[in-house]
């Protein structure tokens, strides 16, 4: 099927029209084919060689157009047949790659095979002389014709048999082979876009039965001829072709086979499902054994290659072996490498084959049963050697650092097995789990020693939250396999470190800042040794869970930390290294402790008779709930007052604090604290410095959250609520009086506490989660209050800082969570509010729509943030269901009418494409046109044409989005004015809004021509996730443009002139959609048309 040259064909094409930079010849006659390939050539040369940023702008953007028509592609060939310019090929090709993907739908399958045939004669005569970097383009450019066609005809998935010809002939070409063959795989591993899943899988599955198992065949033969000398080749091209046979084999290995890998970073893959097809490959000794010579006889990347075909191999699926005594041969084979790697220590010089190792022990362990390993040949001697290798990479952490997750997580699970095991095969854990704890705990500690030794020092175990993490979930099923070793050790361990830190913070002063350094040692080394303990007591459910024994070690370790929280509360020099970053990393830990504690033995599933309790109650007088959780109060409260200055010990400490507050029991618990009570009656910043600092503008708001729900879980009398208001009163009529002292309510103090006085009323309020208690909220702000809210919004519309606050306040006391918002029949508070909104949100929109914004501000704070916080607080106003908004109307009241005003053109005053690219903003911006659409028809019709057109055109683009729920609230838009459309239209001369629509469309006859070609578009283009919110605005959108819709049905099918059969299947499958549809809007016919367009779209994505 190779043709020697096409150099003559794509000449002859080439003479019908050259595309010379993108455009046809147009001034004269036609240009030379060759003059204009010179001219390709030079803007390659230029673009890449010339040290001038704006003549590379240029040249890219003339080359450019060589990919903007499928006119091009002639050029392109002849440029690829006849340049010896490496850089000119290289955009040529790169052209043609995105000239086919994007003309797919509009060539025939004729001409798809041209061009596969063109590539690969191109390959076959000129691949060994070209740049790699051109053959690797032309390579995956074949890949795509070969994936994007492998159902259209039988000749695309005789890609194989043509690779082939490659593979026979010289080195070089056999390295093109190769390298078509991993792109391949790696094309059909990946889903393609403007294709669907369903598509992907089919393609990829059909390419897994053909083509796979032979391919892989290719590598592991290539690699077997390259170790016996059955190649010819040496030097570059030999270790090249090994490096792509290597690459192959562990692509074919990682292939998705069953549609399952979602994420290819985890390391929980499971098991690899080989198709039985497999089997016999799988289970020959010579397939496992090659790939052990290969690391033993090559360096890397190529031996850790090899390591990571046999980390897949280790995940076999059980049911692929024929028989368990085949699968435990499997098995001993896999042993006896890795021991004798272990033994000899071959390749593990490098970090790579290092790392690789550590990843096969751990894939070892996630598929093979405890009780199979323990059976194994060699199994005492591997467990070991494995034992020795472990503690040693602890020991030598420096080197093993990325490998630790591997070699901790290969233990834990062995130790997670024990229970299961049968028999009275001896798997020697109790012998090598307690040493391999200790070197890690010990290993842990030397690592920090050496990142306070050295600040440039990459692994710090308390400098990456995320790698803490990882080893704190496998550590505690270690320590308490056996508990009473690794206790004792821990003790070991914490006693002299925390007696040496006692000893130094009583010094004095002078005296302790000449020992900042060992200090600073004594809190790294306590801080590791508290989150240990922590994750030990963290690692069971329930107390009931632990023996009396277990639970009385718990008391003991955690008697430790307790009284080392006291020592760091009491002691006045623990309170001078606040700044001190070490001195942060040991309360963090405390605080991770006491997260854990609570959990475990506080709440609904502890108990007071706990023998911790016990433990607790001798050695430090804590003997109940009430006692531990008064120390845990005066620890957090303690971080709030004087910790203040660092953010994330804040974070974390009203973490824990919500925790508790959150709790059913232990909220109850803390309602009998007087410090509890003490903060309930003083919360402002004076008590609380925290609060004054900028950068902690949420945690002041979920603060003062916190303690409301604290206060309503007690009692939601009025009277409690008047004095915890009491703060929040005094900083309000502090800013009234300031709001008529003119300049004064522009100063930087008001500013602060405007700031301060909005987050704390947010938090209120977000803690309001029923009628009675959100009453009294609002009984406390209106109607006191609200003038001076919709005054601060005239005075500082321009400044962030202050209307961003303001208005999160107003949105979250306008929201109807939980039905909240319910007021007495006879009450026009709902009504009131809406009022008072509207107010709001028209002063500050008015003020935004006349200001400037500076040139070097950001646009996203200055501008969007507020209007689309605004146009959240209205969204959420007309969407409450707490005001009937005929009334404003009826009464000739302004207040809806000004609102919506405002609010479209706020709407209008940003710009499409910058609003789509702030999600928040378009979220909101959409949700309200679809409420407006729904609830406010007959205002939206109204407005002017140019107004309403461009709504369409936001919704037409809004429908093209990949969020999910922006493009279903955009097509609910568009049916509900296209079904307000259709049902008003017979009688458009009799009602004012029907007559305005009407008008509308005379004056823009396209305006849902173009909605309507859109959602066709998507329909039968694309992957829709939320096909039937789609489907609602088909059929009005259809029944109002039948004309329209005849023609671009018509229109779709004419393009598909290259396939007569096509054109009969989709004609077929637009009849099917209007099957049995009639000419109108009931429940029953729009049903109808939604379950005839889930059968449309199946046999739709099977054309394209």
């Amino acid at each position: 099927s190779r043709r020697p040259s096409d150099k003559g064909s794509a000449r002859d094409k080439a003479d019908g029209g050259v595309c010379v930079g993108g455009r046809p010849t147009g001034g004269r006659a036609m240009e030379d084919p060759q003059q204009a390939m010179y001219r390709v050539e030079a803007l390659a040369t230029q673009l890449y060689n010339s040290p001038n940023a704006e003549e590379r702008s240029q040249a890219e953007h003339q080359l450019m157009q060589l990919s903007s028509s499928a006119d091009c592609i002639p050029q392109c060939q002849y440029v690829l047949d006849n340049s010896t310019v490496p850089f000119a090929q290289l955009v040529t090709a790169n052209a043609l790659r995105k000239l086919v993907s994007q003309n797919w739908n509009n060539s025939t399958p004729q001409q798809r095979l041209d061009m596969r045939t063109w590539v690969l004669s191109y390959l076959a005569n000129h691949g060994p002389s070209v740049a790699p970097f051109v053959s690797s383009s032309l390579v995956q450019l074949l890949c795509k014709i070969t994936k994007m066609g492998w159902f259209e005809d039988p000749a695309h998935q005789k890609v194989t048999d043509e690779v082939n010809q490659f593979l026979h002939a010289t080195p070089k070409h056999c390295v093109i082979g190769l390298n078509i063959l991993t792109q391949l795989v790696s094309e059909m591993n990946l889903p393609a876009q403007g294709r669907s899943l369903t598509q992907h899988r089919k393609t990829a599955s059909s390419f897994r039965d053909l083509a796979l198992l032979q391919i892989f065949r290719v590598s592991l033969n290539t690699l077997q001829s390259l170790q016996t000398g059955g190649i010819a080749t040496t030097g570059d091209d030999a270790l090249k072709l090994q490096e792509l046979s290597l690459k192959l084999s562990l692509l074919c290995l990682s292939y998705d086979f069953i549609g399952t890998t979602l994420d290819e970073a985890s390391e929980e893959l499971g098991t690899i499902q080989v198709p039985s097809s497999w089997r016999g490959l799988m289970e020959d000794p010579t397939t496992m054994q090659l790939f052990w010579d290969i690391y033993s006889s090559t360096q890397p990347p190529h031996s850790s290659t090899a390591l990571e075909c046999l980390v897949q191999l280790a995940s076999l699926r059980r049911s692929l072996f024929s028989s368990e005594g085949q699968r435990g041969l499997f098995l001993n084979r896999l042993l006896s490498g890795v021991l004798k790697v272990l033994q000899t220590q071959v390749g593990l010089r490098s970090h790579d084959n290092y790392h690789e190792l550590c990843r096969l022990l751990a894939r070892i362990k996630a598929n093979y049963q405890l009780g199979e390993l323990v059976v194994a040949d060699q199994y005492d001697e591997w467990i070991e050697l494995v034992a020795t290798f472990t503690i040693d990479s602890f020991q030598h952490w420096q080197w093993a650092s990325n490998s630790v997750y591997y070699l901790l997580s290969l233990w834990s699970r062995l130790v997670a097995s024990i229970p299961y095991l049968k028999g009275d095969a001896s798997s020697n854990l109790e012998k090598y789990v307690p040493q391999v704890t200790r070197a890690f705990i010990l290993s842990r500690i030397e690592c920090i020693r050496a990142a306070l030794s050295s600040p440039e020092a990459q692994d710090d175990p308390l400098g990456d939250e995320e790698t803490l993490t990882e080893q704190l979930e496998s550590l505690p099923s270690l320590c308490r396999f056996q508990l009473t070793q690794a206790s004792e050790y821990i003790v070991s361990l914490f006693d002299p470190v925390a007696q040496m830190y006692q000893q130094l913070l009583a010094l004095p002063q002078g005296e302790r800042h000449a020992n900042a350094g060992r200090l600073s040692q004594c809190e790294a080394e306590l801080a590791w040794l508290v989150y240990t303990i922590g994750a030990i007591l963290g690692s069971h459910l329930t107390p009931s869970s632990n023996p009396e024994t277990q639970q009385l070690i718990d008391g003991e370790l955690s008697g430790r930390v307790f009284q080392l929280a006291m020592l760091t509360d009491a002691q006045q020099a623990a309170t001078e290294r606040l700044s001190q970053r070490t001195n942060q990393q040991l309360e963090l830990a405390l605080l991770f402790f006491m997260g854990q504690f609570r959990k475990v033995y506080i709440g609904d599933q502890a108990t007071s008779s706990s023998k911790v309790y016990g433990y607790l109650a001798e050695r430090l007088g804590l003997g109940d709930h009430l006692a531990v959780l008064t120390l845990l109060m005066q620890k957090i409260t303690g971080h709030l007052k004087f910790r203040h200055e660092c953010t994330e010990l804040t974070a974390k400490t009203l973490s824990l604090f919500s925790e508790l507050a959150a709790g059913y029991s232990s909220g109850k618990l803390l309602l009998k604290l007087d410090i509890v009570h003490t903060i309930l009656q003083a919360h402002t910043s004076a008590e609380f410095p925290f609060l004054d600092i900028p950068s902690n503008g949420r945690h002041r708001t979920a603060f003062q959250g916190m303690l409301t729900r604290l206060l309503f879980s007690e009692s939601e009398q009025a009277s409690q609520y008047v004095q915890f208001m009491e703060p929040v009163r005094a900083a309000l009529d502090k800013l009234c009086e300031a709001a008529n002292q003119g300049e004064f309510f522009r100063s930087d103090q008001i500013r602060a506490l405007l700031i301060g006085t909005m987050r704390d009323l947010r938090g209120i309020c977000s803690a309001c989660n029923n009628r009675r208690t959100y009453t009294l909220f609002f009984d406390f702000i209106y109607p006191a209050y609200t003038p001076l809210l919709r005054e601060v919004a005239m005075r500082w519309y321009h400044t962030p800082s202050v209307t961003t606050p303001l208005l999160k306040l107003v949105a979250e006391i306008v929201y109807n969570k939980a039905q909240r918002l319910t007021f007495d029949s006879s009450s026009p508070n709902g009504i009131l509010l809406f009022r008072e909104t509207s107010s709001l949100i028209y002063a500050y929109g008015t003020n935004m729509l006349t200001h400037e914004i500076p040139p070097s501000a950001n646009v996203y704070e200055h501008k969007y943030k507020g209007i689309g916080i605004a146009l959240l607080a209205l969204q959420r106003a007309l969407s409450g269901n707490y005001v009937n908004f005929g009334v404003f109307a009826l009464y000739g009241d302004k207040a809806l009418d000004d609102v919506l005003s405002i609010a479209i053109q706020l709407c209008l005053s940003m710009h499409l494409s910058e609003m789509m690219s702030f999600p928040k903003v378009a979220k909101t911006y959409f949700t309200l046109v679809e409420i407006l659409m729904r609830n406010h028809t007959a205002t939206m019709v109204k407005l002017d044409t140019r107004v309403l057109t461009h709504l369409a055109s936001t919704l037409q683009e809004g429908l093209k989005s990949h969020e999910v729920s922006i493009s279903s609230q955009c097509a609910a838009a568009i049916e509900n004015l296209a079904v307000y459309h259709f049902t008003h239209a017979p009688e458009g001369q009799r009602t004012e809004a029907g007559r305005r629509l009407s008008e509308h469309l005379a004056q823009e006859p396209a305006l849902f021509q173009g909605l309507l070609a859109t959602l066709l578009q998507i329909i039968v283009f694309e992957e829709c996730a939320n096909q039937w919110s789609l489907s609602r605005p088909l059929l009005p959108l259809i029944l109002i443009n039948q004309e329209y819709f005849s023609q671009w049905q018509e229109q779709l099918i004419a393009q598909q002139a290259g396939s007569p059969e096509r054109q009969s299947k989709l004609a077929s499958a637009f009849q099917k959609l209007m099957a049995d549809v009639q000419n109108n809007l009931e429940s029953k016919n729009r049903d109808k048309i939604t379950t005839n367009l889930t059968l449309f779209r199946h046999e739709v994505k099977a054309l394209f």
